[in-house]
């Protein structure tokens, strides 16, 4: 069994020998994803872990992704991205460019989806997205634009109920059991390491998403990311959240109007 004081003796080792530091990630979180990955690598006890660890650079960066990657899907929860289609990129629009941050962009599917929206606003010839995350292998992943075939359905369901229109396999070629998005999509993404606990700001944004990232941050770090997002957004840019996710209690609450139900905020101040 892992205890508390493991866990945060295996946290300094990250840090001392690999500079990543988890140790304001939600304790709860970071002991249930080490458990599973003991049980899926069959690693006897939280000693042999730890030797693994810090031993095997190899094995760590198993590790780190094990940790840290969120399961995602395009087109999740289709009313967020119809409220994106119908509320927010008519405003973007506007602008004489459009610049997206992904931040914690996992394996890029919401980045995709978000590609897939401003191309039928007409708007993805005069926009960037980047698309951000600590783990170099998942971004390895949204560079190819490549993901599993059997999840078309599924995705095609989710784009006609956030508004599309299109035949969804229109944006992508099958092959071998995977689709291949098309590089015209791919193109407008700009792929980066970036850490939120430890990184500043890169850039000024008119949109950054962050969507089920602070959820496995404790609330300290959960208000230093917040600080970050603020900083990197433009005057009356846009910030959307996870369903369970909120700038209420931060220290940013006042300097943001929350749009609507589906966790977006307007930067006001």
């Amino acid at each position: 069994m892992i205890e508390d004081e493991d866990i945060a003796i295996l946290l300094n080792d990250l840090f001392d020998i690999y500079g990543y530091d988890f140790t304001r990630y939600s304790k709860a979180s970071l002991k249930r994803r080490i458990i599973r990955l003991c049980a899926l690598d069959k690693i006897p006890s939280y000693a042999e872990l730890r030797y693994k660890v810090r031993t095997d650079e190899t094995y760590f960066k198993r590790f780190v992704e094990e940790i840290t990657v969120n399961v995602t899907e395009m087109f999740r929860d289709p009313s967020f991205y119809k409220s994106l289609r119908d509320d927010i990129l008519p405003v973007l629009g506007t602008k004489p460019f459009i610049r997206i941050w992904h931040a914690g962009c996992s394996t890029g599917e919401e980045v995709y989806s978000m590609a897939i929206l401003l191309k039928e606003a007409n708007l993805l010839r005069k926009s960037l997205l980047y698309a951000t995350d600590l783990n170099p292998s998942v971004l390895e992943k949204v560079r190819k634009g490549i993901f599993p075939l059997n999840q078309m359905k599924q995705y095609s369901e989710s784009y006609i109920a956030s508004g599309g229109i299109h035949d969804f396999s229109m944006y992508y070629t099958a092959n071998y059991g995977q689709a291949k998005f098309n590089r015209e999509l791919a193109e407008k993404i700009i792929i980066s390491t970036h850490n939120l606990v430890s990184d500043s700001s890169f850039n000024e944004f008119d949109l950054i998403l962050c969507r089920n990232v602070l959820i496995y941050f404790d609330k300290e770090l959960q208000d230093r990311v917040l600080k970050l997002f603020d900083e990197s957004l433009g005057t009356l840019g846009y910030l959307a959240l996870g369903t369970k996710e909120t700038l209420k209690f931060s220290a940013v609450q006042s300097k943001f109007k929350q749009l609507n139900r589906e966790k977006i905020w307007k930067k006001i101040i």
